[in-house]
């Protein structure tokens, strides 16, 4: 198998376990990599950590998963180490440090791959900034995981790229930006008929009664508005003579959440059924989907960008009522559900919330907020859609099973993992057809976004210690010892030591068995790199241990 094909994953835990805190981000990491683990076909799956820590982390993950071929995991300052592989995936798109850590070895040396999730946020959008601003290849890509996300990206690539033309005189390469999905295991979500059918009974729900589920953290800033769905499902229950349940399952984040999605509801759907559970796992929510006969996802809010609970509730064999917003145009077809028609504001009408959160004046929540309240989801068409299903039991089958038929032929992650595939190795062909001497590697002490803190601030100090210095250290007469320095200014609190003590005290052991000696000559003696034994004999002349 082609190493063009695989790509090298960057790995911390905190963007692949949910552990770590439940959020959309870390459940699609998460997804994605025991997606990989299990799908890819490949020679070895190799990883990029911090540590090893996170080196032993990555290699559990795989074993857990599946992977019982080769595992590797080289450190992110080496990045070259990854060959013979030549992509490095990354699970989110602001990846413009590594293009600049990349220029080390020269931009030719291996491809860059990110995706996107949420792209409303500051930090995202100043991130597409600095990616094009960055050293960024067109042998690099940013997967967009909709169409709706292609062209949001692509208007403000635009924006970027005429600011950059009309101050630089041009633009650099475009990535690549392919729009591909977010994947699930399609058989983790398979209908249980007893789990819902048992959980119903739990919650006093009849045999007959209609229930519409909604997985989602339950947040009326970041997901959905509770209010117009409430609205809407009073008013398809209304004159059916059927009883309508709703089943929120998932976690509020505050609560504000928990208030505005509890007090609202007997107000709004005082005839419907109202049933909160929050997140314990992956059983009860399989439980919750089968309780349903069909999925709400009424998204409102820029914070969405593809939704991937809706194809969780599609693999679950439920028809979906969802917004028609944003990459769920790319999920929810005719024939597995509904969507639900929105209306937006103009740019003028929004102009003043963008520059207010960019200012730091607002918060991300507030411009969330202030956006999704300038958002129209037809409450009419919702009750519609929902009664529709309600009163149809045919139809309610008959969009389940192409729901499901739909999420397991293009959500599957043994369906997407391969297009990524296909997509790593396009990125080498590119790579490997361009001009290696068009781009050189660069000095990493003068890296332009980080050079070393001594060629930025030469002026700073009066002199630098010579390179290749003749200079003869010898001891001095001291009353406390280098090991009690060290502990008084405890070094070690910051969780970086510029050299370890151990390393020091062999230095000063070094100079003190001679009546001088050089650093070239210590280097010698104790096998270090000269650049090392100049960095410890700084410190001990800085405490006045040497002279």
């Amino acid at each position: 198998m082609s190493a063009d094909r695989n790509a090298a994953i960057w790995f911390a835990p905190d963007g692949f376990d949910p552990k770590k805190g439940v959020n959309g981000r870390r459940m699609a990491g998460e997804s994605f990599i025991r997606g990989f683990f299990r799908h890819a076909a490949v020679d070895e799956v190799v990883g990029l950590t911090y540590g090893l820590g996170d080196a032993a982390a990555f290699e559990t993950m795989a074993r857990e998963s599946g992977v019982t071929g080769k595992v590797r995991t080289e450190r992110m300052d080496d990045m070259r180490s990854i060959a013979p592989v030549g992509t490095v995936y990354f699970s989110g798109p602001n990846y413009a440090p590594e293009t600049w850590r990349r220029e080390l070895w020269g931009a030719t040396r291996y491809s860059l791959c990110g995706i996107t999730h949420t792209i409303s946020t500051k930090a995202v959008m100043e991130g597409f900034w600095h990616l094009r601003a960055a050293p960024q290849m067109e042998w690099d890509a940013v997967i967009c995981t909709s169409r709706a996300v292609h062209a949001a990206l692509t208007v403000q690539f635009d924006l970027i790229d005429a600011h950059l033309k009309r101050r630089f005189g041009g633009v650099p390469p475009r990535p690549q930006m392919p729009v591909l999905p977010l994947g699930i295991d399609c058989a983790d979500f398979a209908p249980d008929p007893a789990a819902g059918a048992a959980l119903r009974a739990r919650l006093g729900i009849a045999e007959g009664d209609i229930v519409a589920t909604i997985v989602a953290r339950m947040s009326p800033h970041e997901k959905f508005d509770p209010l117009p769905v409430y609205m809407a499902l009073q008013q398809a229950q209304a004159g059916t003579g059927r009883k309508l349940h709703l089943l929120l399952y998932g976690n509020f984040p505050d609560g504000y959440s928990e208030r505005v999605f509890k007090s609202a509801a007997p107000k709004l759907m005082p005839d419907v059924g109202f049933h909160h559970l929050p997140h314990e796992g992956a059983a009860l929510r399989r439980a919750a989907l089968s309780a349903g006969q069909m999925f709400l996802f009424p998204i409102d809010n820029l914070q969405e960008s593809f939704g991937l609970a809706p194809v969780e509730g599609m693999a679950a064999g439920l028809p979906v009522v969802a917004s028609d917003w944003d990459g769920i145009r790319d999920t929810v077809d005719d024939a597995s559900g509904f969507r639900v028609p929105t209306l937006g504001g103009r740019a003028e009408h929004a102009t003043i919330y963008g520059l207010r959160h960019a200012g730091g004046t607002d918060n991300y929540v507030q411009y969330l907020s202030q956006n999704s309240a300038m958002t129209e989801l037809s409450v009419a068409k919702m009750a519609e859609a929902v009664r529709a299903l309600m009163l149809n039991p045919d139809l309610r089958a008959r969009m389940g099973a192409a729901a499901r038929a739909r999420a397991t032929g293009v959500f599957d992650w043994s369906v997407v993992i391969p297009q990524m595939q296909d997509l790593f190795a396009e990125l080498s062909a590119i790579r490997k057809a361009a001009d290696a001497a068009a781009h050189p590697a660069i000095s990493p002490h003068r890296m332009p976004v980080a050079p070393s803190p001594m060629v930025i601030f030469d002026s700073f100090p009066t002199a630098h210690l010579p390179k290749e210095s003749l200079r003869r250290y010898a001891a001095k007469p001291v009353a406390v010892g280098v090991a009690e320095v060290w502990a008084l200014r405890d070094y070690a609190k910051t969780g970086r030591e510029f050299e370890p003590l151990v390393l020091i005290e062999k230095v000063m052991a070094g100079v003190a068995g001679t009546e001088g000696v050089t650093a070239g000559e210590l280097a010698a003696l104790l096998q270090i790199p000269v650049t090392r034994v100049e960095r410890c004999l700084l410190w001990l002349m800085k405490y006045d241990f040497i002279g």
